[in-house]
């Protein structure tokens, strides 16, 4: 028997191999998961019908279906600035002074609407266009903090205190402007890696926007729901004795909510409802939670050290993270 060079060429003639996994495919998986849904929908009606899941459930959606307009209005704002506006245009409109620099690129931050996932990469790009670094980081801090989008869900989420819009403004800019100067006194040039090209670029303009938004809402709609999940677990599971001895001690309810902001990496757009629907804890405490999470989250960090580098991270999210939790404090001491 003569073997012909025609046999499947991951055939092992003479020698049975073994059988080939089956991967299980997406629509199947779909299907299982229904079918279960289904089997199980007794017990989870059940547990859904319970006090405490009703509470959790009314929390979650409150949150998100308010949160939810303004974070899609924001990604396409901040992915149309990205893609449409160039960069070349910020160098042209900053003052060559850096000192002066870095106050106009905070402001520019407020008419320039930017969710954090694009503020760095546009920030990356001003380094990149030789904008003076100080003034690049000021805009980095001030876009997804002090946006229009963003004070107008500040606003709809604290109806009837302006002056928690106010503060959130005042405090965010002081901030950016502040880490702005440090930077330019005290920062090396060997410590910021200057910044690859962005993910988009060399791709058609329609292309790139879409790109961006598709990323932006996948990305910052699934922090979304992680803000309203521990807002409503927060509300519905911890005691309430807990929350009031963790709010009612300023020095502890500033920090715990400082560290909250961090660890849920909320987008910008949407924190303002989560801060909101924390009750218990005094406006200062929600302040420097608004304040804190534009400017450094896990997330953020991780997209800066892909940026300018690790080690300028480990400098920068630290200084940027003391600095904000005391303009927060300052500020809201005075206006709150």
């Amino acid at each position: 028997m003569t073997i012909t060079d025609n046999a499947p060429p991951d055939t092992d003639v003479g020698r049975a191999g073994p059988p080939r996994s089956r991967r299980l495919s997406s629509p199947l998986a779909l299907t299982l998961t229904l079918l279960t849904a289904v089997l199980a929908q007794s017990p989870i009606r059940g547990a859904l019908g319970t006090p405490l899941m009703q509470s959790w459930t009314t929390v979650f959606v409150a949150v998100t279906v308010q949160a939810l307009p303004f974070l899609v209005l924001g990604v396409l704002l901040s992915a149309a600035i990205a893609v449409f506006v160039p960069a070349s245009f910020f160098a042209r409109a900053l003052p060559r002074r850096p000192a002066l620099a870095v106050p106009v690129a905070g402001v520019a931050g407020a008419v320039l609407p930017g969710c954090e996932c694009a503020s760095v990469p546009v920030a990356g790009a001003l380094v990149r266009r030789g904008v003076t670094p100080a003034a690049a980081l000021a805009f980095l801090l001030s876009a997804p903090a002090i946006n229009p989008v963003v004070l107008t869900a500040t606003a709809v989420a604290f109806p009837g205190h302006p002056e928690m819009v106010l503060a959130r403004f005042l405090a965010s800019l002081l901030v950016a402007c502040a880490m702005g100067w440090l930077w330019q006194r005290l920062g090396r040039t060997d410590w910021l890696r200057t910044p690859a090209h962005g993910a988009h670029e060399g791709a058609t303009k329609g292309e790139a926007f879409w790109g961006a938004v598709r990323h932006d809402v996948m990305h910052a709609g699934g922090f979304l729901v992680l803000g309203a999940t521990a807002a409503a677990t927060l509300k519905a599971v911890v005691p309430a004795d807990w929350l009031r001895t963790a709010a009612g001690t300023p020095l502890v309810s500033v920090l715990a909510l400082a560290v909250l902001a961090v660890l849920l990496s909320i987008c910008s757009e949407a924190d303002a409802f989560v801060a909101a629907s924390l009750t218990q804890f005094s406006p200062t405490a929600k302040l420097v939670f608004l304040v804190v999470g534009p400017m450094i989250d896990l997330k953020l960090f991780a997209m800066q050290a892909g940026t300018f580098g690790r080690g300028f991270a480990l400098r920068f999210a630290p200084a940027t993270f003391a600095l904000a939790v005391a303009g927060a404090v300052l500020t809201g001491a005075v206006l709150l």
